[in-house]
This record gives C-alpha cells, sequence and structure tokens, in this order.
C-alpha cells in the first residue's frame, strides 16, 4: 500500500477556484489532510489571489513546522485591481501580474511569508514563465539559488503545464525539482519523452499534478474540464474507455489516474487538490487502493501520448 507522505495536498482549490468555499471548509481539508498524513502543501500567490496562502498558513499556524513541508511560487506579483479573466473568485482585490526579475521574485517570496505567517519555505518554484523563459532565468532564478544558499528555501525548482520548458530548466537552471502539471496523466504522458527522462539523469526529482486533467480523469462526462476548460468530445469519450478498462480490473478511474504517475522513477510525489475534507478522505483512499498489474498492461495503449 502506498504511502500518504507521497500524496501532497495542492491548495488552488483553496483559493476559491471556479466557485467559492468557506474558510471552514479550507481549513477542514486541510486539518484532513494532515490527519491522514499528508505532510506536503502546495500553494501560490495566484491561488486565490493570496487567499490560498492565508488560509494554508492559518491551517498550519498550530503543526510542528519541521514535519511540514510548504512549496510556494514566485512569477506572478499581486497589486491592487482586479482581473475578470481570472477562474477564482470572490477573492481580495488583488490582481496578479507576472514580474520574473530578481528583484520582483525576492518582493513575492516576502509578501509570501507574511500572507502564510511563516519565516521559509521549503521549496520554492518559478511558476508558469512560458512566455518569459530567458526572462526566468536571467533574474527569477539566480534569486532562487541565492535564497536557497542563504537556506531561506530548502530547495528550489519550477512549475508548469508544460513538460518541454521544464526539461530546459532541469538543463540550465541548477533546480532540485520540478512541478508538471497534467502532462503526465493517464490522458497526456508528452513529459515522458522529454521531461522525465532527463530529470532521472540529473537526479532532479519530479513532482506530478493535475493528475486528472482539471477533472475530466476523476469524473468522465460531456462538460467535464480538461485543462481548465471543457474538454472536447474526443478527450471525454477516450476518458471514458480508460474508465471502462479500470471497471473491468474493479479499480476506480480515480484510483488509477493518482497512483499512475509513480509508475515512472523519476516521480516523487503526487500533488492533487481538494476542497473539502470529504474529498481528502477519498483521495487518500484511492491513492492507497491495491491495483493489480493486469490493469496496467490492459491500459497500455490507452498510455501514450496525443
Amino acid at each position: 500500500m502506498r504511502e500518504a507522505a507521497q500524496l501532497g495536498l495542492g491548495c488552488a482549490p483553496l483559493g476559491n477556484m471556479f466557485s467559492p468555499i468557506t474558510d471552514d471548509d479550507a481549513r477542514g481539508a486541510i486539518d484532513a489532510a494532515w490527519d491522514a498524513g499528508i505532510r506536503f502543501f502546495d500553494a501560490a500567490p495566484l491561488y486565490g489571489h493570496g487567499l490560498s496562502e492565508q488560509r494554508l498558513g492559518a491551517a498550519l499556524q498550530n503543526r510542528p513546522r519541521d514535519e511540514t513541508t510548504i512549496a510556494t511560487k514566485v512569477g506572478r506579483l499581486l497589486v491592487p485591481g482586479v482581473d475578470p479573466r481570472s477562474i477564482f473568485v470572490d477573492v481580495p482585490p488583488v490582481r496578479p501580474v507576472f514580474d520574473f526579475s530578481y528583484d520582483a521574485t525576492m518582493r513575492s517570496l516576502e509578501e509570501s511569508l507574511e500572507r502564510m505567517g511563516v519565516d521559509r519555505v521549503d521549496l520554492l518554484h518559478v511558476h508558469d514563465p512560458d512566455n518569459h523563459g530567458d526572462d526566468a532565468l536571467a533574474g527569477a532564478f539566480p534569486a532562487l539559488r541565492r535564497l536557497r544558499d542563504e537556506k531561506v528555501v530548502g530547495a528550489i525548482g519550477a512549475g508548469m503545464n508544460q513538460s518541454a520548458m521544464l526539461a530546459r530548466f532541469v538543463r540550465e537552471a541548477d533546480v532540485d525539482c520540478v512541478l508538471v502539471a497534467g502532462r503526465f496523466t493517464l490522458l497526456d504522458q508528452s513529459a515522458l519523452h522529454d521531461l522525465l527522462p532527463l530529470a532521472l539523469e540529473k537526479d532532479v526529482s519530479v513532482i506530478a499534478a493535475g493528475v486528472f486533467n482539471s477533472g475530466l480523469l476523476a469524473d468522465p462526462k460531456p462538460g467535464a474540464r480538461y485543462d481548465y476548460a471543457p474538454a472536447p468530445a474526443a478527450l471525454v469519450e477516450r476518458a471514458l474507455s480508460i474508465a471502462a478498462i479500470c471497471a473491468d480490473h474493479d479499480v476506480p478511474l480515480r484510483a488509477a489516474a493518482l497512483q499512475f504517475p509513480l509508475r515512472h522513477p523519476a516521480v516523487t510525489r503526487v500533488l492533487t487538490g481538494a476542497r473539502t475534507a470529504a474529498e481528502i478522505t477519498q483521495n487518500v483512499a484511492d491513492f492507497q487502493r491495491p491495483i493489480p498489474d493486469e490493469l496496467w498492461t490492459a491500459l497500455g495503449a490507452y498510455t501514450h501520448s496525443k
């Protein structure tokens, strides 16, 4: 049985992603994660425009700090205003703006520490520099390396929804780990072709996030989300085919989706979000459910990149 410690709590849903939740629900989810043995918590200024970090810090305030791994991110500063395109609702009156400069990186971490009420983080990622790779290499990553040298942060990395640029950072930025969202799942293994072999070679650990591809692999049906938007019909059908194969082996699709990334030796942790204590309980149960090898063999035809 897998250890719950290999599972991390992604805190984007705790920032009112798509729909609001109460402070009590957020606290209940974090408490349930802790009680289940989860000690890795992944936040970012973007999530709830600061709200997720605030809720996380409040919930962990009386937990043993040396038993907790807190990750957050840089690359977006929060400035006064409103972002009408945000997927987060009922957020503080600030909006995120991209800034991967050295000074903005230092400022971003300082503000995150204040929101969470902590004096350090264990892991600091550069967040979504898709159109700013050179800026991140020139500004953010030197700042992160300094912070790591000064032991203000324990480890550094990058978190993205693509694998190609993460592979570049593994080669050029002296990172300790990377977080790849949605690119090593039952529906999309594009990270298998560039990032994962390189990370294994360079001894850079990989955190697999977005393992449900925004929900399609949790509950495949028309209208389900894939990469934060309504899923195309062809992908819904493909997810339903995978679910049927799982059902033939008496395994819920959610369980297979959660456990699949750890089949690659470069992947050291799976990250998934939750909005309530009940969702945490379900995720942990699915993560620890025994899965026969025959299922992975049967899924072989469905575990290749698009």
